[in-house]
């Protein structure tokens, strides 16, 4: 305790160290954040967040609480040091002004106050500061409690003395300002996935979400840690094993790896420096898949001479959280979503080397099953490729020789050209007389394409459809797959707004996210919003989109003399109604298709598209209430 306090007391504005000023962020907030849409809102939680994860890394904090108010405000609180309030020797002005109003001031760039921070750039609070209509920031420090108020980043208070308190912490309560964002609305699940993300990456930290505007609230603690993250990404899955739990802590940086095989056939491995998702990968992954391969070949040789596993055989099924913290990262791009240090890759492949070979060693139950398991997707690759030789042999998978059934555009340059994936011949059919062919291409499938969570590569290459969408895109598919061969950069999936239709959407962005994911990262799939209502009235026709808005047209035009029709399918609109409302590009409206989290991602294909029927009626139970619009 003596010592707690000891540090606390080293801990103040002397250490606070400053680089610029604020009003480049509201200039260009994007740079910051990333853009002022949804992603960018959040992330305004995310840096006040991260101050105090930082402090948990340096043994000051164990509890951290996000509250959504009603009045759209949210407060981040911490049991942590408190921001130090003494005056800045070189500003004069209090140390925690200093850190809310000027950029990259913090006690991070300086090793004895931070060991290991994950807001390296400290950009940090500053900038939801500037970004925010308003923000009070309260410390709990030195026995009182402090406080200062700003608006857009600059201080309209002094700080003040407000109360007394024996605790210590710092509390950030901010609206955003919606003069820089369009749409200034929390997401509660969106904040209580990166919350949990947290908890499992700091094991046995308490952090809790509150939303007043509904009363949901989740507490995450997670004694286990990376396991519990394992285990929880596992948990729709059938789990091979107990989860292998590796770690080791060399000059300063601490590796941790969490890893177990599912019966599934995607590998998903999720790689994190300094608490930052690094959905890029960088060193610390490419240590782990060279060494895990290497270690499982050379296991798998003692029991099968003259095997030969490749690095997919390795992964298949596998579940994996690779997490390193270290004082000096070196992020690739503003964005911090690569890790560039040379050194952590050797440090990776030594720890996965050597431990994974004595787990293996000592735990022979399980390594034969992970091993037979290998050799099973080895056999599968061969078959695949196999059945891609013939599949290119027969014509398919060839961009020279297009698909019969694709109705092709004019147009040559990828990013001027969509192509529109439409579910039946007859909605095909309107949408092939509707369309714009210098730029417009359709491809209409044929009942239901297969589904890939359930299926290795050498089943899809047999599935017609499948063939038949991959061929007209161009961009090959499994090892081959490139996403700069891509005929449209708009692939957009077109289907009736029934079960089956939903079904078939689903099937088809199960597909791009399992195996051609960089089609979603680069923002080219999208899902058209057909009507579902057509009113007239007095000879003026109104397309609908939803029950709500033809509530507010019935609001305005009244009832009496209306006809209204139900479309149940894309094929009941004639070629110039489904131009006027789905396809063209001044009256339609497209959701583009953005994965905003991949573990949650993940979650949801397993559930919906994997072998686990429980779950999966327990969510359809769950959410049946908040379907709209489904025609059963």
């Amino acid at each position: 305790m003596e010592e707690q306090v000891q540090k606390q007391e080293e801990y103040g504005a002397k250490d606070i160290q400053v680089l610029a000023g604020l009003s480049a962020v509201r200039k260009r907030p994007s740079m910051y954040i990333g853009d002022t849409g949804l992603y960018g809102l959040h992330h305004l939680v995310y840096e006040a967040v991260d101050n105090s994860i930082d402090e948990a890394l340096a043994g000051h904090c164990t509890k951290i609480i996000v509250v959504i108010h009603k009045n759209n405000f949210v407060s981040v609180m911490d049991n942590g040091r408190g921001i130090p309030v003494d005056m800045h020797p070189k500003f004069n002005r209090p140390a925690v002004e200093i850190v809310m109003t000027k950029l990259h001031a913090g006690g991070k760039f300086d090793k004895k106050v931070y060991k290991v921070s994950g807001g390296l750039h400290g950009v940090g609070i500053s900038v939801t500061n500037a970004l925010s209509k308003e923000l009070i920031v309260e410390v709990k420090r030195n026995g009182k409690v402090y406080q200062q108020k700003y608006e857009k980043g600059k201080p309209v208070t002094e700080l003040e003395i407000v109360g007394e308190s024996n605790e210590t912490g710092t509390k950030v309560t901010f609206l955003p300002d919606n003069e820089i964002f369009p749409e200034t609305e929390f997401h509660f699940d969106t904040l209580a996935s990166r919350l949990r993300e947290l908890a499992f990456l700091n094991k046995g930290l308490d952090i809790t979400i509150f939303d007043e505007r509904t009363n949901k609230k989740h507490i995450f603690i997670y004694e286990g840690g990376l396991v519990s993250f394992v285990e929880f990404l596992n948990s729709n899955k059938n789990p091979l094993h107990q989860a292998i739990y590796l770690q080791k802590e060399k000059n300063g940086t601490f590796v941790e790896i969490a890893m177990q095989y599912n019966s599934s056939y995607q590998e998903n491995i999720f790689s994190f420096a300094n608490n930052i998702n690094t959905q890029e990968g960088g060193t610390h992954l490419i240590g782990f898949k060279t060494a895990l391969t290497r270690t499982m070949n050379n296991y798998a040789e003692k029991l099968h001479k003259d095997v030969k596993l490749t690095s997919e055989d390795v992964r298949e099924g596998l579940t994996a959280i690779i997490s390193v913290k270290l004082q000096e990262p070196q992020f690739e791009g503003q964005t911090k979503m690569k890790l560039g240090n040379s050194e952590v890759k050797g440090l990776v492949d030594s720890i996965v080397t050597e431990k994974l070979s004595s787990f293996l060693e000592e735990k022979p139950s399980i390594a034969r099953v992970v091993i037979d398991k290998m050799l099973i997707a080895a056999k599968a690759r061969e078959e695949a490729q196999k059945a891609r030789e013939l599949t290119r042999r027969k014509g398919a998978l060839n961009s020279h020789s297009l698909p019969g059934k694709l109705a092709d555009c004019s147009e040559n340059d990828p990013s001027k050209t969509e192509i529109y994936v439409v579910e039946g011949d007859s909605a095909g059919g309107s949408a092939k007389q509707g369309r714009k062919r210098q730029f417009q291409a359709i491809l209409p499938l044929r009942g239901k394409i297969i589904n890939v969570e359930k299926a290795r590569l050498g089943k899809i290459f047999q599935n017609e459809e499948i063939i038949t969408l991959v061929t007209a895109l161009g961009t090959g598919i499994g090892e081959e797959f490139d996403v700069n061969k891509a005929r449209y950069h708009k692939i957009i999936i077109m289907t009736d707004a029934d079960v089956d239709g939903a079904h078939i959407r689903t099937l088809l962005l199960t597909f791009f996210y399992r195996h051609m994911l960089p089609l979603i990262e680069a923002g080219y799939i999208y899902i058209a919003q057909p009507p579902l209502y057509k009113v007239v009235k007095n000879r003026k026709t109104h397309y609908i989109y939803n029950a709500e808005k033809l509530e507010q047209l019935f609001k305005e035009i009244g009832r009496e003399n209306v006809s209204m029709q139900r479309y149940k399918g894309l094929g009941e609109m004639n070629p110039e109604q489904l131009w006027e409302t789905t396809m063209n590009p001044e009256n339609r409206t497209l959701l583009k298709v953005a994965l905003e989290d991949a573990i949650e991602a993940d979650k949801i294909f397993t559930l919906l598209m994997g072998d686990q029927v429980e779950p999966r009626r327990d969510f359809i139970q769950k959410h049946a209430r908040e379907v709209v619009n489904l025609d059963v």
